[in-house]
């Protein structure tokens, strides 16, 4: 495992034994709303579809951070993202200890007028993938804003994982 074993560092835990440990038990993978596959895997890196905060065919989420939603909305909507995509990931590689490193965390945020948010709702997705894989495997992030998104949901992500 890579790391230092530097305090704060989980490399040493399996990410599924992580997930444990946080008592978070991970939701039915999402089924794709429309024609795509839900990870697509090439080499040693695992790219899924755009995640978004949904349980079962429905948004859980609905509007515009600094509209309908506030901050702290934004970032639970982007929680469930990431749950989704943790999901996705272990159905597609049968464990989430497979991840060696999270590569990339791409965040859609659905805002409304002079919002500057983006990156703190952002970092409800961010702190999960930390929980969960240990600071030594934080992704290059990138943020942005947007007038709206799939299903009128607040957040979208895009996420790549290295994987074994």
């Amino acid at each position: 495992m890579r790391g230092n074993g530097s305090p704060g560092e989980l490399s040493a835990t399996s990410a599924e034994r992580r997930l444990q440990e946080l008592g978070i038990q991970l939701p039915t993978p999402p089924e794709p709303f429309g024609i795509y596959a839900e990870a697509v895997q090439t080499g040693n890196l695992l790219f899924l579809t755009g995640m978004l905060p949904t349980v079962g065919r429905e948004a859980k989420f609905i509007g515009r951070v600094g509209a309908e939603l506030d901050l702290e909305a934004g970032q639970k909507a982007a929680r469930l993202a990431t749950l989704n995509a943790l999901a996705v990931a272990r159905q597609h590689l049968g464990s989430l200890d497979k991840v060696t490193r999270v590569v990339r965390l791409g965040v859609a945020v659905a805002t409304s007028g002079d919002v500057r948010e983006q990156p703190r709702v952002a970092d409800g997705a961010s702190e999960l993938m930390q929980e969960v894989f240990g600071k030594d495997k934080n992704p290059s992030r990138l943020v942005y804003g947007v007038a709206s998104l799939p299903l009128g949901t607040p957040v979208e992500l895009e996420v790549i994982f290295e994987v074994s």
